[in-house]
């Protein structure tokens, strides 16, 4: 394997890698945004069955031109095999027509089109008129996701009740008088200072249109959608191996994958119990925890605290880890940790711009009212977003311009790879030392619980196999699914019920973080093996890195060729 090379002569692989990269990115002023480009800041991406079309059109010219080419070195050969692997499941998910059904309660157009406004810069009257210019266009967009989402019922592809309920609720609470679009205009300021009256005048109109849409979007979800919703909110045996290829960049024996969750959980679930009692002897894993919540020793209260912990962390993990662990460049060792401004409860990662001038970021959104957060559960976090996780696996990749093409760079990633990566850091890191104190290793097995859990959730539900004995045995229902999950996770409950219901409406992605972790484990594993006394872990993951965001079969097949 020769990706290590530090600099290349392009090829016309890498030539047709380029071409489609900006082609895509003249299609998506999301991703654009996403990637620190301007240029296109006030404009939001065509979600209608014509711009569904151009994307199928631009990712079908490019395979048919890499049919007509031979690589010519390794990283070609890598290039070619993620494209095919990339672009060809985006393209059976096209034909399937599960792109004209696009909803869900995280990671569909109703979320992405406000989400995008998270990374837009906010340091100027100018940057606040791009954001008003995308909140104006936000009415043109979420009318063509109808257009798909009537194309998709036409076909009798509708997501499940339960999804399109879900959704509704968050129309209502983003258009609240104390929702998103009413808070962004109380707080919009640049850089401390108030907006000027014209500018502020300009951003109150555009968000009360891009308000209406978003309210009128859940009358049309309640009028046009719900009554043809399904109540199953499985996906069936048939279609999910084709989520789960989306999401792995890996073929796997779901069955087996099904079994491997169950028997994972309780070797977890056996471990917590051992650190519990370290934590405080005879406890239950439950009483284990709620020690922990009470000792101040674990306390950080208020959002400013928790930022600056964040920071502290982050930072300490590249001084330590940087020239003993890992390579890594200089600008890789800024990050950037943020609270975010939506209120969902959820923690990302952002990547770098190409320059690395908006550095990678680690978001926390704090649900409302939440004002205390225990250290022990989250430092495993941080090493998950930060280093060695998404934070250098992204940062590396984004820095490799002499090696790497922009389109592997940026635009290759795959749920199994990243997400899988991020649990083999946490797990890293443990290994490594750094989780020894028994309060932040149980933070870090709780973590791998939940993990663990919606493997068995996620495959159980959606392909229909027997559910576990726990819960009572035969199919699964959201109940007994609640009760599962409920069992293998220390999560409030409003949190616990939207993760459900994330399973339930994006079959194939929350499994990818646990078994893109065994796969992982399993390549370093071959690798130590093949390579005996001379195998260099810092090197293994130098040489795994370097490859980017591929599919983890790519992966595979890159590190033992």
């Amino acid at each position: 394997m020769t990706e290590t090379t530090s600099t290349r002569t392009p090829t016309r692989i890498d030539a047709i890698a380029e071409r489609y990269h900006e082609a895509a990115l003249a299609l998506s002023p999301i991703a654009q945004t996403y990637l620190g480009i301007g240029g296109h800041d006030s404009e939001l991406d065509d979600f209608s069955p014509a711009g569904r079309e151009a994307h199928a059109a631009l990712r079908a010219d490019v395979l048919r031109e890499l049919d007509a080419e031979e690589p010519v070195d390794d990283v070609d050969r890598v290039t070619v095999s993620a494209m095919r692997d990339r672009l060809g499941v985006a393209q059976e998910m096209y034909d399937a027509g599960l792109d004209h059904s696009d909803l869900n309660v995280i990671a569909s157009p109703l979320q992405e089109i406000r989400d995008v406004l998270d990374l837009m810069p906010t340091d100027s009257d100018e940057h606040w008129t791009h954001i008003a210019g995308r909140l104006r266009a936000m009415p043109q967009a979420l009318d063509q996701w109808f257009e798909s989402l009537q194309v998709g019922a036409e076909r009798g592809l509708v997501s499940a009740r339960r999804q399109v309920e879900a959704c509704i609720a968050q129309t209502v609470d983003h258009t609240a008088d104390d929702g998103y679009f009413a808070t962004l205009v109380r707080s919009a300021h640049t850089n401390g200072d108030d907006l000027s009256e014209a500018i502020r005048t300009d951003l109150e109109d555009a968000a009360q249109a891009a308000a209406s849409a978003y309210q009128r979007a859940g009358e049309r979800l309640r009028e046009e959608i719900l009554p043809q919703a399904p109540e199953a909110d499985g996906v069936g045996r048939e279609a999910y191996p084709l989520y789960s290829r989306q999401f792995l960049g890996a073929e796997i024996d779901l069955a087996e994958t099904y079994a491997w969750g169950q028997e994972e959980l309780a070797r977890i679930t056996d471990e917590m119990t051992r650190v519990a009692d370290q934590v405080r002897p005879g406890a239950s894993v439950k009483e284990a925890m709620q020690a922990l919540d009470a000792d101040p020793a674990y306390q950080l209260h208020g959002t400013d605290a928790l930022k600056a912990w964040m920071q502290e962390r982050a930072d300490e993990a590249v001084a330590a880890l940087g020239g003993t662990h890992f390579d890594i460049p200089t600008p890789v060792r800024t990050i950037e940790c943020m609270i975010a401004p939506t209120q969902s409860g959820g923690i990302y990662y952002t990547g770098p711009s190409e320059d690395f001038s908006r550095p990678g970021r680690m978001w926390w959104s704090v649900p409302k009212g939440v004002e205390q957060f225990g250290t022990w559960r989250e430092l495993t976090t941080v090493y998950h977003e930060g280093v060695p996780g998404h934070h250098l696996q992204i940062g590396q990749t984004m820095y490799r311009s002499q090696l790497l093409n922009s389109w592997r760079r940026m635009d290759a990633w795959t749920s199994g790879h990243g997400e899988g990566w991020a649990l083999y850091a946490e797990r890293l890191m443990d290994e490594l030392g750094y989780l020894d104190d028994p309060g932040t290793q149980l933070g870090m097995l709780d973590g791998q619980s939940l993990r663990a859990a919606r493997v068995v959730l996620d495959i159980g539900v959606h392909c229909g196999f027997d559910a576990p004995e726990e819960v009572g045995g035969g199919s699964w229902t959201y109940d007994k699914a609640w009760q599962f999950l409920n069992a293998h996770a220390d999560m409030a409950e409003g949190f616990l019920r939207f993760e459900l219901d994330r399973y339930l409406g994006w079959p194939g992605q929350a499994p990818a973080y646990k078994i893109g972790e065994r796969l992982w484990l399993q390549l370093r594993e071959e690798v130590s093996a093949r390579e005996g006394e001379a195998f260099d872990l810092k090197a293994f993951h130098r040489r795994a890195l370097d490859i980017g965001g591929v599919g983890l079969d790519t992966l595979r097949e890159a590190l033992l060729r």
